[in-house]
Formats: structure tokens, sequence, C-alpha cells
């Protein structure tokens, strides 16, 4: 069946709403602590001609925040999901909103690991991942997902018709996994996010697994020098993707990092990140999200 839901964990919503709560309310104003010092490359979109900054959205066991960024002027905006890295929505989450709102999109970053704690606070990458990003089930991410474009539609202006998806690391993973959950989604663009890892009960399905199925066009984008992401991970990836008919494509810039596009930290590239976004926005315009 076309973009089937992607299988629930044992755990059902049901059980995540009944044992869990939402414990950040708002987003943080700056960088996560653990990305300091901040990079003098690190750039600054302001918010001139755009209504932009925190919002609450409605999900099943409440609110959590989240970070809009949409032109001032007009409506019916297409609407672009922006996924979160495992920094959470910080200053680079949220100035990417900015780009996109400049571009004439209705830019919207929900704070995905809202129940499960302020990574924003926390200085080491490895207790982020230990305490709060091992623990974010992949049902709840697509459920607080499908909250998001229903509130894009009824509180913000936006066209769901004209649906994408974008997201960073912890979030280019998430692109994959949303576009096989949501036929809605005409197009997205995963920067360097998990292709392959080992699954368990919170992630019963990496995007390896689903990329033979796939019916949404994703573009991929990947650092030949990616020490999380194996190259043959990427090629096999791109070889089950070919086998289907979602017309999705990864590009692999040689030499480059983890990170390229993250020009808050040393990981950035600014000639591949800088052909990266000219991709993207390509890559929405060939599939309809303009």
């Amino acid at each position: 069946m076309p973009n089937a839901p992607i299988p629930h964990s044992p755990l059902s919503m049901k059980d995540l709403t009944r044992r869990q709560f939402i414990t950040v309310t708002a987003l943080t104003a700056g960088f996560a602590l653990a990305v300091h010092p901040i990079s003098l490359a690190t750039i600054t979109t302001d918010t001139t001609n755009l209504v932009a900054g925190e919002v609450k959205i409605p999900v099943k066991d409440g609110q959590i925040p989240g970070y809009r960024a949409m032109p001032a002027s007009g409506s019916n905006f297409p609407v672009i999901l922006v996924i979160q890295e495992v920094f959470g929505v910080h200053a680079h989450i949220q100035d990417i909103c900015r780009r996109l709102a400049k571009l004439g999109y209705l830019a919207i970053a929900p704070e995905m690991f809202a129940r499960q704690g302020d990574v924003s606070k926390i200085t080491d990458i490895q207790e982020i991942v230990s305490k709060v990003v091992s623990k974010v089930p992949d049902a709840q991410v697509m459920s607080d997902l499908d909250a998001t474009v229903d509130w894009a539609q009824k509180s913000a202006k936006g066209n769901i018709d004209k649906l994408g998806i974008t997201g960073f690391c912890w979030g280019g993973r998430i692109v994959w996994l949303y576009a096989a959950h949501n036929p809605k989604v005409k197009a997205g663009v995963a920067w360097y996010g998990r292709l392959a890892s080992a699954s368990g009960p919170l992630t019963p399905k990496q995007p390896i697994d689903l990329a033979a199925t796939l019916k949404v066009p994703v573009l991929g984008l990947y650092g030949g020098k990616d020490e999380l992401i194996p190259n043959d991970t990427v090629e096999k990836m791109q070889q089950l993707l070919k086998t289907g008919s979602s017309g999705s494509e990864i590009v692999l810039y040689p030499d480059t990092p983890h990170g390229f596009n993250a020009d808050y930290r040393p990981t950035y590239r600014e000639k591949e990140a800088n052909d990266a976004w000219k991709k993207l926005q390509d890559w929405f315009k060939k599939h309809g999200v303009v």
C-alpha cells in the first residue's frame, strides 16, 4: 500500500500519552551548551519582513513548543517542516526557519524532545544522546509531526497541499521516516541523517528498510568523510532507492564531514553547504513545494 504508516513499536501512542508528560515548555533563546564555543562563521538571518518566533503546537497530550517563521504579508504559504539535530530547536534551527521564510515558505520546527528532556542545558553530547535522544520513540515523533502539519494549516496560513520536510543529523533520519509515513509530503531533503542502525522497540524501522518502497521523493545530502555514516551504507541506500519508484537521490560530497551545514561548528564547509542549500531549493521547486 503506497505510503503506509510505519509500523509502531509495542509502545502505542496511547501508552506514550498515558506514561509521559511534556517537560520542555519553551525553546532555548540561544545555542545549546554542548556546541559552545560558537564559530565566527555563524550565520544569523534577520526577521525583516518576517513573522518569526516561538509558538505552541497542540499535540495528543498537551502542547509542545516550536519555532515558526513566515513572510509578514500574504497567505497560503507552502509549508516546510524543519527537524532538529540532537541539540534541539536551538539558534541554528531557528535560523534555518528564517532562511526558508525569506524564500516564501512557512517553516516550522517543533521541539521533538519536549517530553524526554531539555538538551539545551546539557554540556556533553554523549549525555544528550543517552539521557534524552535515545528515549524518543519514532511513533511519538510521527504523531507530533502530524499535529504540526495540522497546526500549520489551521493556525498559520499554511498550504499543506505544498508540504515539504527537511532535517539535519538526527532530523535527517526523521525526514526519511516521515516521508514514508505521511502521503501528503510532496518532497523531503535529508541532511546527513543516519540510514542504518540497530532497530529496537522505540525505533523499529530505519531509512534503509524503507528505501525500496518509498513513494515520496527525498534528496539526501551526505559527506564522504562522515565518521557516523559510512560510504558503503550510503551506496547501499542509493542502490535500494533505484529499485523503487520515489525518484529519490543522494548527493555525496567528497572529503566532507558530518554536519557540514552547521555554520556554528568547526565541521562547517561553506562551499558544500552553499551548493547543498541551492540543491534543496531546486528540489522543492521541482516537486511542487513552492
